[in-house]
């Protein structure tokens, strides 16, 4: 994710509005803005919208409304781009189910003050962690044709 897309609210709204009319540029589409796009949702789906004190479950309530628009959108910017989403490629149900989980985990013992703050937190957090999943998942989980279309539990450790 370019730095600069963290350097204010402005900034930040600026990218996830090109990320949601798939205008955003492919490449700019990067793990790390996975991550943003999931903090700033989490985040403003607890105070109230997806554009914008947490208790224990708070997140939970937050990743069940987040999940199915944050999938809709992946979808969609992959085919704006001229992707697909198929069973090798383009969207993958266990990999986004998983960012979200860990993510809102994140965000629940850091208790960001805005969708912003939560963004720069967990990108400089997750942001070059890529490969996190490989704590969780035996085998090539990114490969796995299954589930890339279907969620599947990790199996060698729980989610936080």
């Amino acid at each position: 994710m370019r730095p600069e897309h963290l350097t204010s609210d402005e900034a930040l709204e600026s990218f996830l509005r090109g990320f949601e009319a798939g205008s955003l540029p492919k490449a700019e589409w990067t793990h790390g803005a996975h991550v943003a796009a999931a903090a700033y949702y989490l985040h403003g789906s607890l105070h109230g919208s997806l554009h914008g004190s947490a208790q224990d479950g708070a997140y939970d309530t937050a990743y069940d409304s987040v999940l199915p628009a944050i999938r809709q959108r992946i979808q969609a910017f992959n085919l704006a781009v001229g992707g697909a989403n198929t069973a090798t490629s383009g969207y993958h149900e266990t990999l986004t189910r998983f960012w979200l989980r860990v993510v809102a985990a994140f965000l629940l013992q850091r208790q960001p003050s805005s969708g912003l703050e939560a963004a720069r937190q967990a990108v400089a957090e997750f942001g070059e962690q890529r490969a996190l999943h490989s704590l969780y998942y035996s085998g090539d989980v990114v490969k796995d044709s299954a589930a890339r279309l279907g969620w599947r539990e990790p199996d060698l450790r729980p989610l936080p």
